[in-house]
């Protein structure tokens, strides 16, 4: 097979990433109100970027913005928003076979699945929660398996990868079981532990022989063991999706007993265990707020978990999720609003989609706040974001304007 020179190598993989406008032009957005997440809101604030970064936010009265600087408008500016926790990138919104790489059901146990190697950029559905002013995303493989495989945290626009790999996808409970009728494991919740123990185990026994001084004593590289290693030695927390109290438990045990870090994702069921997970010092990601509920694992599932957890003083961030059916995905800014109106402070629900978001994904240095050095991602309102008639009228990511189309 013929080798690709390194010219062809990138100009190959730029034409599979969408184009990104230069960010050298200077902006200065000026907002009636603009949270920073960083301090207290500014009445009549400015926010100016330059070269893709975050130059200096403050009193309209005390930045000076450069003569020529581009101006945005608006009634109210937040940090660009973050999805917590979402499959849009390996989900399409086709609904057809071949858009949907969120999940491959060949095995129960694959952390070497990269969600890297699955993401979609020019996916529409990005275009399309872009436009609410996300800038930021945590995707990757779906629950639905033990070990579903490797998430990661990116931009939705431009070509800005902030973690490749960020977390290992882990679901216990109703939904980490093989089908209902079919002879593979896991069947039971107790056999989804054990497989989970082991596989653990045999990474322990991996991490050992790799640390061999004697270099032909060690182990061939193995891609599954070298994943769950990076889970064994810290690199890599598990994300794990659970509901129920009893697989709430469990995780918690597990994530003594190995040392690991762990992250619960939607947590149904997690006020009822609220003293046990803050003492573990486990942040959550939890489910979309409107999250259908019922039956099930989620029956006891409330819309007022997010106002619990933050009186419980447990870090959390929402979400929007796995969505099976049209149109894919939640609005992540919607959920928001309705945890608002369930018991958090604005301020509060904001948090949960920016700054505290951003530092259970470890990227805070990069986003989640307007603070200068940080990555220049904005969005402008038209008024109240958490209002459901209010418009996302600009959006901005490392200083370029991806949206000015009022959604």
């Amino acid at each position: 097979m013929k080798q690709l020179s390194l010219a062809s190598t990138i100009a190959l993989l730029l034409a599979v990433l969408p184009p990104r406008a230069s960010a050298a032009e200077a902006l200065a957005i000026r907002g009636d109100l603009v949270y920073t997440m960083a301090g207290p809101a500014i009445r009549d604030g400015v926010v100016l970027i330059a070269d893709g970064r975050i130059r200096a936010v403050g009193p309209a009265g005390e930045v000076l913005v450069p003569d020529g600087t581009r101006l945005i408008q608006a009634a109210v500016v937040t940090p660009g928003l973050i999805d917590a926790h979402t499959v849009v990138g390996l989900s399409g919104y086709l609904n057809q076979e071949q858009d949907q790489d969120q999940l491959d059901d060949g095995d129960p146990i694959q952390p070497e699945l990269r969600a890297i190697d699955a993401y979609n950029p020019r996916e529409r559905l990005l275009e399309w929660v872009r436009g609410f002013g996300i800038t930021t995303i945590h995707t990757g493989h779906a629950p639905g398996a033990l070990i579903s495989g490797q998430t990661m945290v990116t931009k939705t626009a431009g070509d800005a990868m902030l973690r490749p790999v960020a977390m290992v996808a882990v679901t216990l409970g109703d939904a980490g079981r093989a089908g209902e009728g079919e002879k593979k494991s896991p069947g039971t919740r107790s056999k989804s532990v054990a497989m989970l123990r082991a596989e653990l185990l045999r990474g322990q026994a991996y991490l050992r022989k790799r640390q061999l001084e004697d270099e032909t004593k060690r182990p061939d590289k193995d891609l599954r063991l070298e994943a769950i290693a990076n889970v064994l030695d810290g690199t890599w927390p598990l994300l794990v999706t659970v509901d129920r109290a009893t697989d709430i438990a469990s995780a918690l045990r597990i994530a003594e007993e190995f040392k690991l870090r762990i992250v619960l994702d939607s947590a149904a069921e997690a006020y009822l265990l609220s003293d046990r997970i803050r003492a573990a010092g486990v942040p959550v990601i939890l489910h979309p707020t409107m999250r259908r509920a019922g039956t099930g694992e989620t029956e006891n599932l409330a819309m007022d978990t997010a106002a619990r957890l933050r009186r419980a003083g447990i870090p959390f961030a929402l979400q929007s999720g796995y969505e099976s059916y049209v149109p894919k995905t939640r609005v992540v800014l919607f959920e928001a609003g309705v945890a608002l109106a369930n018991g958090l402070s604005t301020e509060e629900a904001l948090a949960s989609i920016t700054i505290d978001a951003a530092g259970i994904l470890g990227v805070a240095d990069r986003v989640g706040s307007l603070a200068v050095g940080k990555d220049g991602d904005v969005a402008t309102y038209d008024g109240d974001p958490f209002e459901f008639t209010t418009h996302c009228t600009a959006v901005v990511i490392d200083g370029d304007v991806v949206s000015d189309d009022p959604r």
